[in-house]
């Protein structure tokens, strides 16, 4: 049996019902296949607690990447809200502990005195200023086609500020404009987010990274969607059903040749035919099915959502809500961090393990039912750094408990009690506890490695001499396959949730 679509589109996360939604609208016969029982991907939200009452962004937790423009193109019914309070980083072995309050500069620079770091409080905000004039350059260019890396300098308008950022190692940058071991690592922490590096990379990978992460809106504010993640992804997949687009979940591609997909259901396997395929799904898993080689890849993080009665004490007299309102920094010290990183290069988990937390249910209680909010009860997500996908080599189940209890010892470690004293009991008797490693979203997500953003990080930008002659190479979602494009976070400017892999393929197909 063979159907004939204009586009078919291989995996139904965020990126491919993004391309979906403009395609359909634009007049186009849209099919969009997805492996999994549902439509999300990464972009979901669930109850990873049975019975408990709390709804989770199970996978990816904070917007900061998705352009305004694609949300008023589509008429996307999102809310997201801004946090107060930036980070709150307790200083290892004291009851002290850096609170970043946006709202409140000279409390801001109060904190700085109190961990020991009077001297970096003015380098703080310049240095962000910086990058706050970098992002305003470049972020309206990645709803664009690629400029070349040439063009930068005079967009930017500085070329002291891509010259820090884009050619010098980000250690350097670091050292540079920092004193404190705790400020620093602080800073270094957007440049590690699943990528496995340290300050003095030479292939920069860790600026990229970073830059990513301070680009975001032209400001590099990182929001918490109302509802969930899954609010986003569910906003995504009405528009596209609303513009006429076809989705189907449970599908599994097997195969594709000159403008044939074969996929295969449940129930049989089917031939369609189209003009244009997108890949909305990781690179390395599009090479594996055309039986070409390709490169390892990996993520680096543990993610541990947990459900907690109440947030735990802290040693520092300082309000909970303020500390876990923004980001939550644990053993992220910038020798903390070089440390984690020779000891996983040498093959050993972190101890202690660096990790972020992020505390969802304090900006949106709507996550959690009435009974839990009226309880006190909150959720924490927690995030790792510099654990690599390779320290699972070989391993067992028991390396997850190993992982997951080497997260908890961690948090415990900054903290006035240990956490495990506030994690709720589920319904089935076990703690609230739900630990995802990188062979986890391998697995359920078809991740390579566990790489959140499906493949190294590339700079926004295309190099002097790269060819941009056709239009996926301008927008940065060529393959090597003849009529396939990449539409997922594997594209140029994909990763984080922001859309842009969608985006970019569908303007290559409707502004050839």
């Amino acid at each position: 049996m063979t159907q004939p679509y204009d586009v078919v589109i291989v995996g139904g996360g965020h990126n491919g019902l993004t391309a979906a939604a403009y395609l359909a609208r634009a007049g186009r016969r849209v099919l969009l296949l997805e492996r999994s029982e549902s439509l999300g991907g990464a972009t979901v939200s669930a109850e990873a607690f049975p019975g408990m009452g709390a709804r989770l962004s199970r996978y990816s937790y904070l917007v900061s990447l998705l352009p305004q423009r694609i949300v008023d193109d589509l008429g996307l019914d999102i809310r997201l809200a801004r946090r107060r309070y930036s980070s709150y980083t307790p200083l290892p072995g004291s009851d002290r502990g850096l609170l970043i309050d946006n709202g409140d500069p000279a409390a801001t620079r109060a904190s700085f005195e109190r961990v020991g770091a009077a001297g970096d409080a003015g380098a703080w905000p310049d240095f962000y200023a910086r990058t706050h004039r970098l992002a305003q350059a470049l972020w309206p260019t990645v709803t664009e086609p690629l400029r070349r890396r040439r063009d930068i300098d005079a967009l930017v308008g500085d070329t002291g500020l891509t010259h820090d950022f884009v050619d010098r190692p980000l250690g350097e940058v670091i050292e540079a404009s920092f004193t404190d071991d705790l400020v620093r690592g602080l800073v270094l922490t957007d440049g590690l987010i699943s990528t496995f590096a340290s300050p003095h990379e030479a292939d920069l990978r860790q600026n990229i990274c970073f830059l990513y992460h301070v680009i975001g809106g032209g400001t590099g504010d990182w929001d918490v969607p109302i509802g969930g993640m899954g609010q986003v992804s569910g906003e995504l997949e009405r528009v596209a059903r609303q513009a006429g687009a076809t989705l189907r979940a449970g599908t599994t591609v097997t195969g594709i040749d000159d403008g044939r997909v074969t996929v295969q259901t449940a129930d049989d396997i089917t031939t369609i035919d189209c003009r244009d395929i997108l890949w909305a799904a990781a690179p390395a898993v599009l090479d594996e099915l055309m039986d070409a080689s390709f490169d390892r890849v990996e993520g680096a993080q543990v993610k541990v959502n947990l459900l907690l009665s109440r947030l735990p004490r802290l040693r520092e007299d300082v309000d909970p809500a303020a500390a876990f309102g923004g980001t939550f920094h644990i053993n992220e010290t910038y020798s903390q961090l070089e440390s984690a990183h020779a000891r996983a290069t040498a093959g050993g988990i972190p101890d202690p393990m660096p990790a972020e937390i992020y505390c969802h249910s304090l900006t949106d209680p709507s996550i959690l039912s009435a009974e839990l909010r009226a309880s006190g009860a909150q959720t924490l997500t927690v995030f790792t750094l510099q654990t690599p996908d390779r320290l699972l080599d070989g391993t067992t189940e028991s390396v997850r408990d190993e992982l997951q209890r080497r997260v908890l010892d961690s948090l415990s470690s900054v903290l006035a009690e240990p956490i495990d004293d506030v994690i709720m009991t589920g319904r089935d008797g076990a703690p609230c506890i739900e630990t995802r490693t990188t062979r986890d979203l391998q697995a359920s997500l078809a991740m390579p490695g566990g790489n959140i953003f499906h493949a190294p990080l590339a700079w926004p930008w295309a190099s002097d001499d790269e060819p941009l002659d056709t239009p996926a190479q301008r927008w940065g979602v060529a393959t090597p396959y003849d009529g396939v494009l990449l539409a997922g976070a594997g594209s140029r400017r994909g990763g984080g949730v922001s859309g842009l892999g969608g985006y970019a393929a569908a303007q290559a197909l409707l502004h050839p």
